[in-house]
């Protein structure tokens, strides 16, 4: 029997993720397969990984370029205020940017990191006049063109490591 660590998951446990990262859609006959498990067992560790909500969701990986959004803008915004109100509609406004893909409050010199996809320099004038520019509390907008992208994880690969 695998070793419990300190926050509850064992060395099969983070198999199981980290086979379900590479293939979200495998069955639990494949999966049980890959980590040497009965697809029961299997069946049951997933769940249980899905009922403590560590497994979110399934989704499928799209190749944006190819469906026509061949530019990404990471947008660093700064609000005039960091007070809890100011923040807060802020947030709000910017769940309602249908162009927006993620955002997140940080710390350091910028208060919001957004990624924004966009077809094209033209079109990222549009998103910029029509939904970024009309954000509540907006100070300073600097965006950043992705040239190239090196590498993309949804996981570190530490982060499901048996010795950490």
């Amino acid at each position: 029997m695998d070793e419990k660590r300190e926050d509850g998951f064992d060395s099969t446990d983070l198999r199981i993720l980290r086979e379900l990262m590479r293939d979200g859609r495998a069955s639990d006959v494949a999966l049980g397969e890959r980590v040497n498990l009965s697809s029961t067992a299997t069946a049951r560790r997933r769940k249980m990984l899905e009922d403590r909500g560590i497994i979110r969701g399934y989704s499928a990986s799209l190749d944006l370029a190819q469906l026509g959004f061949a530019i990404t803008v990471i947008v660093s915004i700064e609000l005039n205020s960091q007070a809890e109100q100011v923040l807060n509609e802020f947030e709000t406004a910017v769940e309602r940017c249908p162009s927006m893909s993620f955002c997140s409050f940080v710390s350091g010199d910028t208060d919001f990191i957004m990624i924004v996809h966009v077809r094209s320099f033209d079109d990222y004038d549009r998103v910029y006049r029509s939904e970024l520019s009309t954000l509540p509390n907006v100070a300073k907008i600097r965006s950043s063109f992705v040239m190239r992208s090196v590498s993309q994880r949804e996981v570190a690969p530490t982060v499901l490591s048996v010795e950490r």
